[in-house]
């Protein structure tokens, strides 16, 4: 499962950041690493930092956008220590890591961390299915980004041996059989389809007319919001892409 979860760095401006979180992450058991448009490339600073976890930073994946590093991801979460205009499912460092150890045993599941002066963009934040902050300190939150990472993979390396003894004790009690597996397409869809299912709802709503492409204001920021809160699964989102493909076609009888 821990091979699952990607930590993902936006932007980061400082090398050395990069080395500090790829030893945080290493000593939770987590190795990989993706990130995305660096402002600076790890160099020996980063190395003589990561210590002995060297083979993280040489195996860090790295991309142009927050999208290709999460596009094969079943769940995203992005930290955020602002309050938003739009407030977004929030999930505790506790239940950040209970999620992931539970999805991350299906698929691909991305905890994303933004530049160590403003975090992420809301746009970023948006393409995230949970948000999670850290409860520090009010009077003194400051937590650099090696911290962060470090406290966040610790809650996820918890509840992943949690669930590892728990199944040891279940091992000899019972076992599972093919009535417990749930059928694929009913799983919850990787970020790459669910967004496809965006870009086939905005155009459906550009051809009914209730979204004006010069003046869309924030109504895809908010059906993203109530989609992501429900997360509909395969099945669901097949069946809405079905409703979706039924009002193309009524538009395009009514011209």
């Amino acid at each position: 499962m821990l091979d699952n979860v990607r930590i993902v760095l936006v932007n980061t401006s400082d090398c050395r950041n990069i080395g500090s979180a790829a030893r945080a992450m290493k000593t939770m058991g987590l190795k990989s690493l993706v990130l995305v448009d660096p402002k600076e490339m790890p160099n020996g600073q980063a190395q003589a930092l990561a210590a002995g976890a060297t083979d993280v930073l040489a195996n860090a994946k790295v991309v142009s956008t927050m999208k290709e590093a999460i596009e094969d991801c079943g769940l995203v979460v992005g930290t955020s220590a602002r309050s938003r205009t739009l407030p977004w499912p929030m999930l505790d460092p506790r239940g950040c890591g209970k999620q992931m150890t539970i999805e991350g045993k299906e698929y691909p599941v991305a905890l994303v961390f933004g530049r160590e002066s403003s975090g992420l963009t809301n746009d970023e934040l948006q393409l995230c299915h949970y948000h999670v902050a850290i409860p520090a300190n009010p009077e003194y939150s400051s937590l650099n980004l090696a911290m962060a990472v470090q406290t966040l993979s610790y809650e996820i390396r918890m509840n992943f041996l949690e669930d590892e003894q728990a199944q040891y004790n279940k091992q000899d009690k019972s076992e599972t059989t093919d009535s417990d597996v749930e059928d694929g397409e009913s799983k919850y869809q990787l970020v790459e389809e669910t967004e496809r299912f965006y870009d086939h709802f905005e155009s459906a709503m550009q051809g009914t007319g209730f979204i004006q492409p010069k003046h869309p204001g924030i109504i895809m920021t908010k059906v993203r919001r109530l989609f992501n809160r429900a997360r509909p699964d395969g099945k669901e989102l097949k069946m809405l892409r079905g409703i979706l493909a039924s009002v193309d076609k009524a538009v395009k009888n009514s011209k």
